[in-house]
């Protein structure tokens, strides 16, 4: 594992697992953080709740990010992640099946670096997956971590 920690946050259990078969396919090695919610994705990324003793140099290199989440949208997150000082340049790629044009600006409103449409076929996913990877893991060069 090279320390660089991917966060998923996805609710669907199918969703879930195709995006980690997706990456393993692809060769990549990183640590995958998931969560089910929103909210817990917030406890995350602020060491709060259930992730309150979780190591504080362990900040993910990227957030790969659905919309429609219980307790708290996806756009509710991203909101929170921007706000905070902490996670304000965290690498957020909103990954999801949304259609809806109001999905797209209000991520890019709120300062998403990249919305992706998941495609319906695994070869075409898997190749969405392989694309993120190359990019967000090899070629960005990411802030340094804040606190």
């Amino acid at each position: 594992m090279n320390g660089k920690v991917i966060l998923l946050v996805e609710d669907d259990p199918d969703d879930r697992l195709l995006a980690l078969r997706a990456l393993r396919q692809n060769n990549v090695a990183n640590a995958v953080v998931t969560v089910e919610d929103g909210a817990e994705a917030l406890d995350y990324l602020f060491f709060t709740g259930k992730h309150a003793g979780r190591d504080h140099g362990q900040v993910p290199v990227v957030v790969l990010l659905d919309l429609k989440l219980p307790k708290v949208d996806g756009l509710g997150v991203l909101k929170r992640i921007r706000e905070a000082e902490s996670t304000r340049f965290l690498p957020v790629v909103i990954l999801t099946s949304s259609r809806e044009e109001q999905d797209l600006l209000g991520g890019y409103s709120l300062g998403c670096n990249s919305y992706i449409r998941k495609p319906v076929d695994f070869v075409q996913f898997t190749e969405a997956i392989r694309n993120l990877g190359l990019y967000w893991l090899v070629l960005n060069e990411s802030p340094p971590a804040r606190g």
